[in-house]
């Protein structure tokens, strides 16, 4: 009896042994006798046991890698510190088993070289000012070799730029002096403007006394609104003028009458 029940155990435990579950985002690579034999889930499937088939499982969901700290040179002998992040996944999952191993490592490799060679092809501005640029050259260096291993770089960006602590006061001066020519020209435009503004005043007012009197009343008008305790008044030259003739003409009239009649 106890043959018997063994002989239907048998069975039972080697189906069960040979028993193999995928996930959604999972492709189980398999290979009989050392053979691909094809692809495997997601989902349950089978393989023969006891050695026959082994079944490799690759994860098909984008992977993100942090790219660690690389000193490399710019075009124009500039060291830079550079960080930078690659997004990729598995396409093809049978050609990432087969056509290199550790494809993780590989990527991760590649893109660090990538990284050194695309900066050591710019300077330093076109690094810094241009980043998108950059990013588009870092995808298309290692996405040819990648394909190769069924593996598709969906991004690969600089995250992060770090200057020697001589260079950044050098680019903080540079952009002081940019700063400062900015507004010894904004200045230089607003005192051609006033000008102009001034010099088509002065033609309109000298058409017409009666609007620089007015525009003089309106001065005294707004320095009195201040609530100084003193206030300028300004005379015209012409006032002036003939006030002295009147006087000079008045102090003649009278040296006339006081002259004695002969």
């Amino acid at each position: 009896m106890s043959i018997f029940l063994l002989s239907l155990a048998m069975p039972l435990v080697l189906a069960l042994s040979g028993l193999r579950i995928a996930q959604e985002y999972e492709r189980g690579v398999l290979f009989r006798l050392g053979r691909f034999a094809g692809l495997r889930g997601p989902g349950l499937f089978w393989i023969v046991p006891f050695g026959v088939d082994r079944v490799v499982i690759v994860d098909n969901r984008t992977r993100t890698v942090s790219a660690e700290q690389q000193e490399t040179i710019t075009r124009d002998s500039v060291t830079i510190k550079v960080n930078a992040v690659l997004w990729y996944r598995i396409i093809d999952a049978a050609r990432s088993v087969i056509s290199v191993s550790q494809t993780s490592s590989a990527v991760y490799q590649l893109a660090l070289t990538g990284l050194r060679n695309i900066i050591g092809q710019h300077d330093l501005d076109e690094v810094l000012q241009e980043r998108d640029k950059i990013n588009g050259l870092l995808k298309e260096a290692i996405s040819p070799s990648t394909t190769q291993w069924g593996v598709e770089v969906e991004r690969f960006e600089m995250k992060d730029v770090e200057l020697p602590a001589a260079m950044q006061q050098v680019m903080a001066m540079q952009a002081e002096a940019i700063r400062e020519k900015r507004a010894r020209i904004i200045k230089a435009e607003a005192e051609l403007e006033a000008s102009e503004k001034l010099a088509a005043a002065s033609l309109r007012m000298s058409g017409n006394p009666a609007a620089l009197e007015l525009r003089r009343m309106q001065m005294i008008a707004e320095v009195g609104a201040e609530n100084n305790s003193t206030t300028v008044i300004m005379i015209p030259s012409d006032f002036v003028t003939l006030s002295k003739s009147m006087s000079e003409y008045l102090h003649d009239l009278t040296m006339r009458k006081d002259k004695p009649q002969s």
